[in-house]
């Protein structure tokens, strides 16, 4: 299969509300010192987030039945997305942003449950939070909108029939590179071992040990979620063999190193990559032909949450084709949701780095829950690579 080489985003026009985010962006006050691009993030996300580390804010009160605690991704909440629940339902919103789904679990493990009422876990963390029973199982009757939902998640592998969770984003995992500089151009996995010496130190990983286990393990023709001893060794062996050309591991904060030339090459999450090249015509995103992660990120109600009343609004608001669309256009991330979909602006539906085909999609994979027994594997493997 060729390249998933799509440049479709430069037809994309960048509106004074549009500034560069990234999906995996854990937003700090000592930030302010970063780049001008970075801190319009800041700008753009609510004025009540306490954005923390799932540790470091002041509990909010968690009783009162007319405000909505969430807790999220950085970059999938905005004041004009507040502001319309708000005036809709009369209740305020409160949301806190993390980096990471463990710093999200750890958190509700540690009693955030008790304070957040809609939590946003990715595909795999979903069916591990069912598993440890976090999880409300969710009351249809009280839920308007779910037929919207694509097929593809209208009964997804990791809950099925949607019975804890609704999907609200997605997106893929890949590459970004400065065209100008490489040559040839990236189209799969193996470039960063075929180009080691061209891109040696001068490429960025993403903090994440099985995304980038799992694209070693494409490179090498396994599935991204291996739990065969000998692949997962052999991934973490081709690892070892990069290391040296390693510039660092990153799931935020790469955007100002590849924007001056620091760096020339990141794997990143699409969502990222959208923003990056919107920002810079001269950055590519790829999704390497072998074939990489498919994530889908979800709206889910802790079983101790103190506002379900509230959550279910909010879950009802955002399945809204209206409200959904809005949400696209601004924040600039996939949508589930068909009848949304077709609302939005041609530029965004043709938009490949978005929305990528079918025949690229068929390649893709979500990450799997593993045994705990293949888990610590793989983090034996993590450490040892990253201590290398």
């Amino acid at each position: 299969m060729p390249p998933t080489n799509f440049r479709n985003s430069r037809f994309l026009k960048r509106s004074p509300q549009f500034s560069m985010t990234t999906r995996r962006r854990f937003l700090q006050a000592s930030a302010a010192a970063t780049t001008g691009v970075i801190l319009a993030n800041c700008q753009r996300n609510l004025s009540d987030v306490g954005s923390s580390d799932g540790g470091n804010t002041a509990s909010p009160t968690s009783g009162s039945t007319d405000t909505l605690h969430v807790y999220t991704w950085a970059d999938y909440t905005d004041q004009e997305l507040a502001d319309s629940f708000t005036q809709k339902t009369g209740i305020r919103v409160v949301s806190d942003t993390y980096d990471s789904n463990e710093t999200m679990l750890a958190k509700l493990q540690a009693g955030g449950g008790n304070i957040y009422s809609v939590i946003y876990p990715s595909d795999y963390m979903v069916q591990k939070m069912i598993g440890m029973g976090m999880l409300t199982e969710l009351d249809k009757s009280q839920i308007e909108g779910v037929d919207n939902l694509r097929d593809k998640w209208s009964n997804p592998g990791y809950d099925p029939g949607n019975a804890h969770s609704i999907p609200t984003t997605w997106g893929t995992t890949g590459l970004i590179y400065n065209s100008t500089v490489l040559n040839p151009n990236p189209e799969d996995w193996a470039y960063l071992w075929d180009e080691q010496r061209q891109i040696s130190r001068k490429m960025t990983l993403l903090d994440d040990v099985r995304e980038v286990m799992g694209a070693s393990l494409r490179s090498l023709g396994y599935s991204y979620n291996s739990v065969d001893p000998a692949e997962i060794e052999a991934a973490h062996q081709r690892l070892v063999e990069l290391k040296p050309a390693i510039a660092s591991f990153k799931s935020f904060g790469w955007e100002d190193q590849l924007m001056t030339g620091d760096t020339v090459l990141s794997m990143v999450y699409s969502v990222d990559a959208i923003s990056a090249t919107l920002e810079n015509p001269d950055l590519n995103y790829i999704i390497p032909a072998s074939g990489s992660s498919v994530w889908t990120d979800t709206m889910a109600i802790p079983t101790t949450a103190p506002n379900p009343e509230a959550a279910y609004a909010w879950i009802n608001f955002l399945l809204e084709p209206e409200n959904a669309a809005r949400a696209v256009e601004r924040l600039k991330f996939a949508t589930p949701n068909q009848p949304a979909f077709e609302l939005l602006s041609n530029e965004l539906k043709e938009n490949t780095d978005l929305f990528p085909p079918d025949d690229v999609l068929k390649n893709c994979e979500g990450i799997a829950p593993i045994s705990q027994e293949i888990s610590e594997l793989y983090d034996r493997y993590w450490t040892e690579l990253r201590s290398a």
